[in-house]
C-alpha cells in the first residue's frame, strides 16, 4: 500500500519571533525525513521570513507555500480602534482584549503572493492595534489568488462557536467563503489535546457541512521535533520576562506543536473526510515565484530632452571644471572618461546622479556631509560630482575595487551626515521619489551563544552569576565572534581546543549541564527584529508591488518586511545614510569659532598639512579626535610620529587585530622613522615593487596594494585583480589553484624566477584576511585630520563641541573635562546669564550648558534664552525669577540651577538661594500664570506704596557657602560630574601611590585586565541582598578621567564595609576583566587612607631611628617641609628598639603631599622613611 503524504500548513518558523522556535534548516531537513515533500510558512501577522523560507525550501528540494497567520478586524474597519467584545470579555471573548482574531492563508500564485504582500503592508500600514490588522475591505481588495481558512481557535468563527454564537459564525464563514471564492475557503480543523479544540468540534463539523466547506488538516506547528518543547517553553518565558518555574507564566498547555508525521495527522484526522488528502491538493494548487532578476534602480528626474545617461555625462564634466578651475589634467580626463564608460554599460548613471542629488541637496542646505567611505572614494567620477572628497589619483586608489567591469555588482555608496540632521536627508528623497518608494530596512537580531546562556539561566530560575560564570569559561570573542554552542563539542570546528573550559564546566556541573542544554535550544533563534542603521531602500516601483512594508508604530516609519540580503535579491537598490557623530562635532565646533571668532571656517578647503597638527598627533595628544584616541592608538601615534596624510591613512589600516598579530603596526612606525632596516621581499622584488610599497616602507598595507602588485607583476587587468583580491579573502581552493596558475605564468612572463613568485604569492594569500581598502581608511583618515586640525588650532571650541557631544554619557564627560583641565582651558559651571542650551566657548572658557542640568531640560532652557535675550539679563536672582518664563518657575528646576551653581555670578552663596528659593518661586508663580492668561496686576504695575514692585520677598540671608564636600556632591548630582572643582584635585600623586593602574587605563578599551590596584573616589553605592541573604556591593570608582563598576562580594563585602559610603576616597585590590562591553573590577579588599575634616588626605609619616634624629637632620628635615607648604599634617615617628614614640608637627610644618616631596624626604631620609594615607600608631 503506497504511503499517505501530508503537507503541513500551519507553521510558525524562526521569524514569527520569540514565539516560533522552528528553524529553517532543521524543519525542511526534518520534513524530507518524514517524507513529506511539500511544507507552508504561516508567520504571525507578517511575512518576514517568505523569501528566505522560499529559497531555502528550493536548496533542500521541498516545495516552499507562502502563507500568514493574519490579524483581523473582529468585523471593524481597519483605522477604527474601539474594542469589541462579543460576548463577556472574558478568555473565550475576541483575542487582544477585542483587537483582533486570526485567519490562515496561503497564496496559490505568484499574483496572490503579491496580492498577500499587499494586503500585510496595509494591515501594519493603517490596522495597527497591538497587532497588524487586515479587515474585509482589505480582503475583498486583495483575496485574488488566495486560500484562507476558518483559522486556529483564536479566528473569527471559531471564537463565535465558543461563545455560543452559531448563526453569527456561519454568518461570518459564508461571507469569508463569499470574498475569496468557492473552494478557496477551508475550514481548518486542529487537535491538540486542548478543551479550546474540542468544546467547538461538534460546531465546527456542522457549519462545515452547512455551508459544504471542505476540511483541511493543520498542527499548529511552533518547534521542530517533539523533543524541542523544552526550548520553546524557555523562549517563550524570553518573551514574556518569567520563568519556567512560574506558574502564571505564558506557555503552551500541550507539547505537540511540532512536526508531526504524515501517519500521526492520519491516525488524529482520518476520520474527517478529505482533511488530510486537501493539505496536498493545497501544495498542489499554490506555486510561487520570487523575480530575482529584476532591477529596481530609482529613476532620477531629468531635465526635458535629456536621458539619464547623457545629464549624468554632463554632471560629470560640469563636476570636473569644479574641481579642476585651472584646467583638468590629462590623467583626470583619462580616468575620468574610462570610468563614465564602465558606469553606462554597466546602467548605472542613474545611480550617481541620485546620490550625487541628495548628497549636495544635504550641502546647500549646511548639512554636514563626510568625504567618504568605503571604497566608492576611488573614484574619480564621484569626486567629479562631489559624492566624495578625495582625488583618488593623489592618493592611489582604485576604481575597480569599487566597480568592476569584470564583475557585475550593484554600486554601493555609504554616505555620513551629521548624526541629528540625517532624517532631514532622508526626508528630502522621501519626498522627492515618493513615500510608497522608499523605506528603511528591518533587521533581525538573533539570540548569539553568550545571551544564549544567559537567556538559559535566567528562565531556568538560577542566579545571574551561573550564566556570567558559563559566559566566562567560553572562548574569547575572534573579530567579535565566538564558538557557537552547536560547535562546543563539534571535534571539527577550528576552536574546539579553546572551548576546554566550557565543556569541563559543562561535564562537572549538573546546574551548567543543564542550563547549556537550554541555551543551545535558543542559539541562533530570531530574537527581535530592528532597523538596519543606516540603510534606506529607493526603488522606481511602489514598493509594495515588490515586497512587503510596515509601520514602526513609535515614529511612524515605514520599514520593509524583508532584511537587506532580500531586497538586494530581488532588484530592490540600498542606500547607505550613515549618522556621524564626529561630523555633529565639527559642525558644531565651526559653529562655535563663528561665534567666538567671527570667522567662516571652510574645512573642505584645507590642505591636509598642517604643522600643528600632526604635531599633535605626534605628542599622543588625540583624545577626542576621530578614531584615534585609545589609549593603544596613542602610543602607537607617538611611536609614529606622523607627518602627512599618508601616516594617518596607514595607521587606520594597521591598527586592527590582523596587521597589529603580524607586528606591522610596529614595523611600519619603526621603519617609518629608521629605526628598523627596510628589507625586500625579495631580492628580485625590491624594485619592481618599489612604486607600490615605497610609501608604506616596503609593507604591505592596502587592498589596493595587491591589485597593484597583480596588475604591475602578473599583467592582471584591475577587474581581474580585483577578482584576485576577493578569492584570496574566500580561500576557495579550486578558485586559488586557477588564480595560483595565471598569477605565476603571468609573472615568469615577465622574466621573474619561481622562487619569488611563490615568495610573494605565500606574503599575499594569509594577507588578504586583514589587508585594508585603502580608499576607506583615507577617507576616514580626512575627517580624522578634520578633528585632530580643530583641536589643534581652535582647542576651545572644539572641546566645547566634544563635551556637548556627550553630555549624556557621564563617563565621557569626565574624560573630556580632565583634557580641558591638562589642556589649560577653565570649564565654566553653568550659570542663568551667560550659558546657553549646549556647551559653548568665551574667549578661552568653556560655558557649561544649562541643558546638561538635570530636571532642567532643553525646552525651559529655550524659554528661558528667548526671554533673556528680549528682556536682559538678570540683575540678581529676585529679578531671574521675574524674567524667567513660567515653564522655569518650577521649584524642582531652581533647585537643580542652584545647586548645579547656575546662580553662582549673582553673588549669593548656593547654600544661601537653598533657604529661600521655594517661597521665591511660590511668590511668582501666581502673577506669572495671570500673565500667560492675559491677566495683569493693573495696582502691581505702580508700585502700591511707592515702593518698587508689590511682593512681598524675604531677602535671601548672607551665609558662608556649603564645605567643599558638600557643595560638590550637590554640583555632581546635578551635573553628573564635578566641574568647579573636584575632591581628587591636587591629589593626583594620591592615586598613584595608592594604586598600581589608574581608573581611565582599566575602563579604557583594550585596558589592563588582570589582578591590579587602583585608587579612587566612590561616587555611588548601591547595597544588594543574594538568595542566600548575604550582603554584596556594587559601587562606582572614579577618578579624574573615568570610572569603573566594582563588586564586592559577601565574602569580601563584612570586612570592608565600613569604607564604602559615596565620597569616600578607597584603594581597591581585586580583578579587572571584561564584562559585556565594558571593564568591571571584582574586589579582593578596600581600604581607606585617612582624609581629614578638610578633606585633605591623611598625615605624611616619617619614621626614623632615635639615633638619627640630629639637629642636622632635623634642620634639613624643616627647611625641606617648608618648601612644600599646605593642609597636611606631618607625624614623625622614633623608633628606639622596640618602642615608636610619635611627635605631631605643628601647624607651621604642614605640607601639600606631592612626588617632588616625598622625592625630597626619601633622599633624606630613605625610601622605607616615608608613609602616607594611613595614621600612625601612637606610642
Amino acid at each position: 500500500m503506497a504511503k499517505k503524504g501530508f503537507a503541513h500548513l500551519h507553521v510558525h518558523t524562526e521569524y514569527s519571533m520569540l514565539d516560533g522556535a522552528a528553524r529553517l534548516s532543521d524543519l525542511f531537513t526534518h520534513t524530507r525525513e518524514l517524507g513529506m515533500d511539500s511544507i507552508a510558512t504561516s508567520d504571525h501577522g507578517f511575512l518576514f521570513g517568505a523569501f528566505d523560507f522560499w529559497r531555502q525550501a528550493k536548496a533542500n528540494d521541498v516545495k516552499p507555500i507562502i502563507g500568514v497567520e493574519a490579524y483581523l478586524t473582529p468585523g471593524t474597519h481597519r483605522s477604527d480602534r474601539s474594542r469589541v467584545r462579543w460576548g463577556d470579555g472574558s478568555r473565550d471573548d475576541v483575542s487582544g482584549g477585542g483587537a483582533y482574531t486570526h485567519m490562515t492563508m496561503w497564496a496559490e500564485t505568484t499574483e496572490g503572493m503579491h496580492n498577500l504582500f499587499r494586503a500585510s503592508s496595509i494591515a501594519s500600514l493603517e490596522g495597527q492595534l497591538y497587532k497588524p490588522r487586515m479587515d474585509r475591505e482589505v480582503l475583498q481588495t486583495y483575496s485574488k489568488g488566495l486560500i484562507a481558512t476558518t483559522g486556529c481557535p483564536s479566528g473569527e468563527i471559531q471564537t463565535r462557536l465558543r461563545l455560543g454564537q452559531y448563526q453569527e459564525a456561519v454568518a461570518a464563514a459564508a461571507e469569508f467563503r463569499d470574498i475569496f471564492g468557492k473552494g478557496n475557503f477551508y475550514c481548518e480543523v486542529m487537535d491538540h489535546g486542548l478543551s479550546i479544540e474540542k468544546n467547538v468540534a461538534a460546531d465546527l463539523m456542522r457549519l462545515a457541512k452547512e455551508l459544504d466547506l471542505p476540511f483541511v488538516a493543520t498542527n499548529d506547528l511552533h518547534y521542530t521535533k517533539h523533543e524541542d518543547y523544552n526550548a520553546h517553553a524557555a523562549l517563550l518565558c524570553v518573551q514574556s520576562g518569567s520563568t519556567l518555574e512560574d506558574p502564571n507564566r505564558f506557555k503552551f498547555d500541550a507539547d505537540n506543536f511540532y512536526l508531526r508525521s504524515p501517519e500521526e495527522m492520519y491516525s488524529i484526522f482520518g476520520d474527517i473526510p478529505g482533511a488530510c488528502e486537501n493539505t496536498l491538493e493545497i501544495a498542489e494548487r499554490c506555486n510561487v515565484e520570487f523575480n530575482t532578476k529584476a532591477n529596481y534602480m530609482p529613476n532620477f528626474p531629468v531635465p526635458e530632452g535629456e536621458s539619464e545617461e547623457s545629464w549624468f555625462v554632463k554632471e560629470v564634466e560640469a563636476g570636473l571644471h569644479y574641481r579642476f578651475p585651472n584646467g583638468i589634467p590629462d590623467e583626470v580626463r583619462k580616468q575620468a572618461n574610462y570610468e563614465v564608460e564602465v558606469i553606462t554599460s554597466m546602467g548605472f548613471p542613474g545611480y550617481f546622479l541620485v546620490v550625487a542629488d541628495f548628497i549636495n541637496w544635504a550641502k546647500r542646505n549646511n548639512i554636514r556631509v563626510g568625504p567618504g567611505r568605503g571604497s566608492g572614494a576611488g573614484s574619480m567620477v564621484a569626486y567629479a560630482m562631489r559624492i566624495t572628497e578625495l582625488n583618488p589619483l593623489r592618493h592611489e586608489l582604485i576604481f575597480e575595487r569599487f566597480l568592476n567591469p569584470d564583475r557585475v555588482s550593484m554600486p554601493d555608496f555609504d554616505v555620513d551626515f551629521d548624526d541629528r540632521r540625517r532624517p532631514e536627508v532622508i526626508h528630502y528623497v522621501t519626498e522627492k521619489y515618493g513615500e510608497d518608494k522608499v523605506a528603511q530596512i528591518v533587521t533581525f537580531g538573533t539570540i548569539k551563544a553568550k545571551q544564549a546562556l544567559k537567556d538559559a539561566s535566567r528562565v531556568m530560575g538560577y542566579p545571574y552569576s551561573v550564566g556570567e560564570r558559563l559566559t566566562k569559561a567560553m572562548p574569547p570573542d575572534v573579530m567579535g565572534k565566538n564558538i557557537a554552542l552547536a560547535n562546543v563539542y563539534n571535534k571539527d570546528d577550528k576552536r574546539y581546543a579553546e572551548a576546554g573550559d566550557l565543556r569541563e564546566l559543562i561535564e562537572t556541573d549538573d546546574v551548567s549541564g543543564k542550563v547549556f542544554k537550554t541555551a543551545q535550544g535558543l542559539e541562533g533563534l530570531k530574537r527581535q527584529w530592528g532597523v538596519h542603521a543606516a540603510g534606506v531602500i529607493m526603488s522606481s516601483e511602489v514598493l509594495t508591488e515588490v515586497i512587503p512594508v510596515m509601520r514602526r508604530e513609535a515614529d511612524g516609519q515605514v520599514i520593509t518586511q524583508f532584511d537587506y540580503p532580500t531586497c538586494e535579491g530581488l532588484g530592490l537598490i540600498k542606500m547607505d545614510f550613515l549618522g556621524l557623530r564626529n561630523l555633529t562635532i565639527i559642525s558644531d565646533a565651526i559653529e562655535n569659532i563663528k561665534a567666538n571668532r567671527n570667522f567662516d571656517l571652510d574645512l573642505e578647503t584645507l590642505e591636509l598639512s598642517d604643522k600643528a597638527s600632526y604635531e599633535l598627533l605626534a605628542r599622543g595628544d588625540t583624545l577626542g579626535v576621530f578614531q584615534l584616541d585609545g589609549g593603544p592608538m596613542r602610543s602607537l601615534l607617538k611611536l609614529m610620529e606622523p607627518e602627512e596624510f599618508e601616516h594617518i591613512s596607514a595607521v587606520l589600516a594597521l591598527y586592527r587585530p590582523g596587521p597589529m598579530g603580524a607586528n606591522s603596526h610596529t614595523n611600519y612606525a619603526l621603519r617609518k622613522n629608521g629605526k628598523q632596516e627596510i628589507t625586500a621581499i625579495h631580492p628580485e622584488l625590491e624594485e619592481p615593487l618599489s612604486d607600490i610599497l615605497g610609501t608604506t616602507y616596503g609593507l604591505i598595507v592596502y587592498q589596493e596594494q595587491v591589485m597593484a602588485i597583480a596588475q604591475q607583476l602578473a599583467g592582471y587587468t584591475l577587474g581581474a585583480a580585483d577578482m584576485l583580491r576577493r578569492a584570496m579573502g574566500k580561500k576557495k581552493k579550486a578558485e586559488l589553484d586557477a588564480h595560483y596558475e595565471r598569477f605565476s605564468k603571468g609573472m615568469q612572463e615577465r622574466g621573474f624566477s619561481q622562487e619569488p613568485i611563490d615568495v610573494l604569492w605565500n606574503i599575499l594569500l594569509p594577507f588578504s584576511d586583514y589587508a585594508f581598502n585603502k580608499a576607506h581608511s583615507a577617507a576616514y583618515g580626512v575627517v580624522s585630520y578634520w578633528t585632530a586640525y580643530l583641536k589643534a588650532n581652535y582647542p576651545t571650541e572644539y572641546m566645547a563641541a566634544l563635551l556637548q557631544s556627550v553630555r549624556d554619557d557621564k563617563d565621557k564627560s569626565a574624560g573630556y573635562l580632565a583634557e580641558c583641565r591638562r589642556m589649560g582651558i577653565h570649564v565654566l559651571p553653568p550659570d542663568v546669564n551667560s550659558s546657553e542650551i549646549a556647551f559653548t566657548p568665551v574667549g578661552k572658557d568653556i560655558r557649561f550648558g544649562l541643558g546638561a542640568v538635570r530636571n532642567v531640560g532643553d525646552k525651559v532652557v529655550s524659554a528661558w534664552t528667548t526671554e533673556r535675550a528680549r528682556a536682559g539679563k538678570a540683575k540678581d536672582f529676585y529679578d531671574f525669577l521675574d524674567k524667567a518664563p513660567l515653564l522655569m518657575c518650577n521649584k524642582r528646576v531652581i533647585e537643580s540651577l542652584i545647586k548645579a551653581g547656575g546662580f553662582d555670578e549673582l553673588g549669593h552663596s548656593r547654600r544661601s538661594l537653598m533657604t529661600v528659593h521655594e517661597d521665591a518661586v511660590d511668590s511668582v508663580i501666581e502673577l506669572k500664570k495671570n500673565e500667560e492668561h492675559g491677566q495683569f496686576d493693573l495696582f502691581g504695575e505702580f508700585g502700591g506704596d511707592g515702593e518698587e514692585g508689590a511682593l512681598d520677598r524675604q531677602p535671601v540671608p548672607d551665609l558662608d557657602e556649603w564645605d567643599k564636600r558638600t557643595k560638590l556632591a550637590f554640583e555632581r548630582e546635578m551635573l553628573g560630574l564635578y566641574v568647579s572643582d573636584h575632591p581628587l584635585n591636587g591629589l593626583e600623586h594620591v592615586l598613584l601611590q595608592h594604586g598600581k593602574h589608574s581608573v581611565s587605563s582599566l575602563a579604557a578599551e583594550g585596558g589592563f585586565r588582570g589582578e591590579t590596584t587602583v585608587c579612587g573616589l566612590i561616587t555611588s553605592v548601591t547595597r544588594r541582598v543574594n538568595k542566600k541573604g548575604a550582603f554584596y556591593a556594587v559601587l562606582m570608582l572614579e577618578d579624574l578621567e573615568a570610572s569603573i563598576e566594582v563588586t564586592v562580594f559577601p565574602k569580601v563585602y563584612d570586612a570592608v564595609a565600613q569604607y564604602l559610603a559615596p565620597d569616600t576616597i578607597v584603594a581597591v585590590k581585586g580583578v579587572v576583566e571584561d564584562s559585556e562591553d565594558r571593564a568591571r573590577m571584582r574586589a579582593q579588599d578596600v581600604h581607606a587612607p585617612q582624609v581629614s575634616a578638610d578633606g585633605g588626605l591623611g598625615p605624611v609619616v616619617l619614621t626614623l631611628p632615635t639615633m638619627r634624629c640630629t639637629p642636622g637632620v632635623v634642620g634639613n628635615l624643616k627647611q625641606v617641609l617648608s618648601g612644600h607648604p599646605g593642609s597636611a599634617e606631618v607625624h614623625l615617628q622614633l623608633r628606639n628598639g622596640d618602642r615608636l614614640t610619635t611627635f605631631r608637627l605643628g601647624n607651621g610644618f604642614h605640607v601639600a603631599p606631592s612626588s617632588p616631596l616625598f622625592a625630597d624626604l626619601k633622599a633624606l631620609l630613605g625610601p622605607n622613611a616615608v608613609s602616607f594615607g594611613r595614621g600612625a600608631t601612637h606610642g
